[in-house]
């Protein structure tokens, strides 16, 4: 006689495919806004050359002393600034030539570095919390907070930056880099307050937060627990490509004077000096421009593949 007999199905022919529950939370861990975004980084090769470029700037800005031997304020005038660049002697206090006063352009535009990093991380961080707290108190209460807020924030809006950052500094006699990164803080907070403001208004009206309110979460639980983590993404992409434009905005006023001033060594203040020898010592001009421009790029491409990454729209 044939065999008849039949094999029980196996589980998941009845029940469908057995899942491991550490898988499933592993997956849907993966499927995060931040874990898919870190992985499309990882994969992006402007946000690796950005990375390892102000990897390299903050490790200058921090230890110059590890780049270059030679002092960046020690004047000597014998050696004159007609003398070309020893760019043989990589890493040499002559290596990028002297400026007019007999300073040495390497060892100054090494220092350099440290100033535009600092106005520039400094200001970022200032204008990020402040205009958060701006935008996050004006869309979440709405009405007559929202009016007085988002006026105050026109105001400052109606200003021009680099024209109000000029008037600013120019009430005061000794131009600090605290007082620099006051002056940029003050006016470039704007941006980051509106962006934080539209997205809370549609994060407000989203079912995780009627949830929240229904079962009694408090106002400030609200705000910093469920809103703010859910907000911050293009808070972050406005605030790390603004970080380049202050770093840019710095070294722009201290070329026009309004900015950061001697004893002070900056990138704009080198800039400034060696325009007046273009015509016969362009080195004193071309390499701090050179690393000027390199930084503001790296900041830029990196706020690039950031928006990129944490871009629904571009997956």
């Amino acid at each position: 006689m044939p065999d008849v007999t039949k094999t029980a199905p196996a589980p998941e022919d009845v029940h469908g495919p057995v899942t491991d529950p550490t898988s499933v939370a592993k997956a849907a861990k993966a499927r995060s806004l931040w874990g898919d975004a870190w992985a499309d980084l990882r994969r992006n090769p402007y946000f690796l050359v950005s990375s390892v470029l102000i990897v390299v700037l903050l490790v200058i800005a921090v230890f110059p002393g590890l780049f270059t031997g030679a002092s960046a304020t020690h004047a000597d005038l014998g050696k004159h600034f007609l003398k070309k660049p020893e760019l043989s002697k990589i890493g040499s206090e002559g290596w990028l030539g002297y400026d007019g006063q007999g300073r040495s352009v390497y060892a100054r535009v090494i220092y350099g570095t440290r100033a535009s990093i600092t106005v520039g991380v400094c200001v970022t961080v200032l204008v990020t919390l402040f205009g958060s707290l701006i935008g996050m108190l004006s869309g979440f209460f709405g009405g007559w907070v929202d009016a007085i807020l988002s006026g105050f924030t026109n105001i400052f809006l109606g200003l021009p930056f680099l024209l109000g950052a000029m008037v600013v500094l120019q009430s005061f006699s000794e131009r600090k880099v605290w007082v620099v990164v006051l002056a940029l803080a003050f006016l470039g907070w704007t941006q980051i307050a509106r962006v934080m403001r539209g997205a809370v208004i549609t994060a407000k009206a989203s079912d995780y937060v009627q949830a929240a309110r229904a079962l009694g979460a408090s106002t400030t639980r609200i705000m910093f627990r469920h809103i703010l983590p859910n907000v911050m993404a293009p808070v972050i992409v406005v605030a790390t490509i603004s970080l380049g434009v202050y770093i840019s905005a710095e070294a722009t006023l201290s070329y026009l004077g309004l900015g950061l001033a001697d004893p002070t060594i900056s990138w704009g203040i080198d800039i400034s000096t060696g325009s007046n020898q273009i015509r016969v010592a362009q080195h004193i001009l071309i390499y701090p421009s050179i690393m000027l421009s390199i930084t503001v790029l790296a900041f830029i491409m990196l706020g690039e593949a950031v928006r990129n990454a944490l871009d629904p729209k571009s997956r």
